[in-house]
Parts: structure tokens; sequence; C-alpha cells
């Protein structure tokens, strides 16, 4: 069972996956959001190519845990999404994921413009796998339980 983050911003969306077991998080791509039909449309497409049983989007929430008008835009975007997939979408909270992303580039020493090609993705990996470890300590929980809530 494949499960899919997406980090989404305004401008590009990080997408991950796990690994078949749905076990292991990766980066996968970044979609050049130009607009939201050619976004989704890359989405569906992935969502379908590997099979994913859920997709995991992350909330950016502000550090008091309220929600802002980034927020709300990526709830705007992920209803378009889920109302052309049917499976199901959960929420990660992904404060401070894009700046865990900058911190794990730099020390992987690369170059500023390779940093920028890649932190989208790399920050969706650490949106998935903060919920494949939030899921793993959550014994019982189903996937309507939410780490938002």
């Amino acid at each position: 069972m494949r499960i899919m983050a997406l980090d989404i911003g305004t401008r590009r969306i990080g997408v991950a996956i796990t690994d078949p077991l749905g076990m292991l998080a990766q980066p996968l791509t970044v979609i050049k959001r130009s607009s939201d039909a050619q976004a989704v449309a890359e989405i569906l497409q992935l969502l379908r190519e590997y099979q994913v049983a859920e997709l995991v989007i992350g909330l950016p929430r502000r550090t008091d845990g309220t929600e802002g008008p980034e927020a709300q835009a990526v709830r705007e975007f992920a209803a378009i999404v889920e109302s052309r997939w049917s499976g199901p979408i959960l929420w990660y909270d992904e404060r401070l994921t894009t700046a865990g992303a900058e911190q794990v580039l730099l020390e992987a020493d690369l170059s500023r413009m390779r940093r920028k090609q890649v932190v989208d993705q790399v920050a969706a990996a650490l949106i998935l796998q903060g919920y494949l470890e939030y899921q793993k300590h959550a014994p019982g929980k189903t996937t309507d339980n939410k780490n938002e809530e």
C-alpha cells in the first residue's frame, strides 16, 4: 500500500511517496504549479501511476497552531483534488518542514541551485515520514484520525 504526500506551495508542489510496503518515505518529484487544473491533473496521474491508497497533505499552520491564509489556500486546492480522487485525504501539520528540508540539504552540502530544485520534494518526504511515524505510534488509529485535531 503506497502513501503519497504533498507539500503544496503557490508555485511548486513537492511530492513524496512510500515504498510499495508503505514503510519508507522518499522524495519523488516537484510539480511546477502553472494552474490548479494542470497541477491537479499531474497529481491525479501520479496517484494512478503509483496506485496510491492514501494521500497526506501538509497543512501549514502558524507556530501557535492556528491556520492562516496559506492553510486556507491549501485546503481549497485539496478540495479540488478530493473532488476528483476517491481515496482518503489526510492532513499532517507541516510546521517547519521546509526549514527542516533546507537544513538536511545544507548538511548534504548541495549547492543553492540544487537545494532550490529539490527542497519541496524533501519537505514532502519529511511530511510523509512524520505521518508514518505518527501512524506507527498510534496503535488502533484508523486513517480517519488526523494529527491536526
